[in-house]
């Protein structure tokens, strides 16, 4: 069990110090007002009409980096320092989520395909760590539920893999509609691809963190045990 711990406080080290520089990147971006003068509710709004999707709410929701979009009720979701903020950081944000809103419009494949995953995703993941655990303990008598449990674990890194396409593309369609309507300037421009950039990562780093444990239980079903 020692290569899981490992790996856990390897990946949970870089996700903290990819999240302490994505907050620190928007607290900066924050303090520098959009020179449009233009709120996030505005641009997620002037986004979501300029791309002739008329049935989304724009609303805010509380908490910090909340922001997201829902596709169930059709609301683009803006944090309280997004909703009403004028800042590259709140344009990136508010124009990312409408990216998401824009692919549902769209039928992105992608998405289509996370959102299918949701429902066995959900069931995977209540009973998925019981069942590991359980295979660990059992594997000297039987492989099954360590079987089992890496297959349930496989779905979870599956959809971890699959969310970075939906997320890369959100950004690609949110910077190319906030430069191509005037609403930030080319050093504007540059501070929102840099939160983007970071918001991403922390993507990244969690489809990598899954991916090497999964790959950790598999070898350990492989008989190749540290």
């Amino acid at each position: 069990m020692a290569g899981i711990y490992l790996i856990g406080i390897l990946f949970l080290g870089i996700s903290m110090w990819v999240s302490w520089r994505l907050k620190s990147k928007f607290k900066k971006y924050s303090e520098i007002p959009l020179q449009s003068g233009y709120t996030g509710r505005e641009i997620a709004e002037m986004m979501l009409a300029d791309n002739g999707i008329h049935d989304v709410k724009v609303i805010s929701v509380a908490g910090r980096l909340t922001d997201h979009y829902n596709p169930a009720d059709k609301t683009v979701n803006l944090s309280e320092y997004v909703y009403e903020a004028r800042s590259a950081a709140a344009a990136a944000v508010a124009a990312h989520e409408c990216g998401h809103a824009v692919q549902h419009a769209r039928a992105y494949s992608f998405l289509k395909f996370r959102s299918a995953m949701v429902p066995a995703l959900s069931i995977a993941s209540r009973y998925m760590q019981w069942i590991i655990l359980i295979g660990i303990v059992m594997l000297q008598t039987t492989p099954i539920p360590l079987t089992i449990g890496v297959a349930l674990f496989g779905l979870t890194t599956i959809f971890s893999f699959v969310t970075l396409p939906v997320e890369f593309d959100a950004s690609k369609r949110a910077l190319a509609w906030i430069s191509s309507n005037n609403v930030v300037t080319k050093q504007e421009l540059a501070m929102s691809k840099d939160a983007l950039k970071w918001a991403a990562l922390t993507y990244v780093v969690a489809a990598l963190g899954s991916l090497a444990t999964l790959l950790y239980y598999v070898s350990l079903l492989m008989g190749r045990r540290d």
